[in-house]
């Protein structure tokens, strides 16, 4: 845990007169077009960091015990804190981070290629009705590895061999007794 914990300073007066400088600049260039899709990106973008902030500020008014871990576990959180670099978990944390939140079926990390961002994940067969496929969770972890671990830039699921088979209700076991 060895990420930076502040960012640097920031003049937010200064910002803001250069972002309104930007918008006016693309208004007059004669493209309305362009114009418009620059305000709706700074609106998405100010949903986008005010969202993250009233969590933060929601997670650090309820927290009990360590206040970190909630703003850590929160998917917007810790995706503003990724995308800023201020994340104090290192990758593979954040990667078991993510997989733990897949809950059906339960996922086994297996190995993570740097060089192409694939991570290999084991599906664990289910006792119960078969619900959940390798795709459902290659969905599932591929969206929370999104927020927590965008290094990740693909997932591949493996089933893990059947285990013993169970017995059946309502079926009497053969063989010696």
């Amino acid at each position: 845990m060895s990420a930076p914990t502040t960012a640097p300073p920031v003049d937010a007066e200064r910002t803001g007169r250069r972002i309104e400088e930007v918008l006016d600049r693309l208004a007059t260039s004669g493209d309305p077009a362009v114009a418009a899709a620059a305000e709706e990106l700074v609106r998405s973008l100010m949903d986008f960091y005010g969202a993250g902030l009233a969590r933060a500020l929601h997670l650090l008014s309820a927290a009990k015990g360590d206040p970190v871990a909630g703003l850590l576990g929160d998917e917007l959180v810790a995706s503003l804190l990724v995308l800023h670099d201020l994340h104090p978990e290192d990758r593979d944390t954040r990667v078991a981070r993510a997989v733990d939140r897949v809950r059906e079926p339960a996922l086994d990390i297996v190995d993570f290629d740097e060089e192409s961002g694939t991570l290999t994940l084991r599906a664990r067969e289910s006792a119960g009705c078969g619900c959940g496929s390798a795709d459902s969770a290659k969905e599932a972890a591929r969206a929370a590895l999104a927020c927590f671990a965008p290094e990740v830039r693909n997932v591949e699921v493996e089933t893990a061999p059947a285990g013993p088979t169970l017995l059946q209700i309502g079926t009497a076991p053969t063989g010696p007794r």
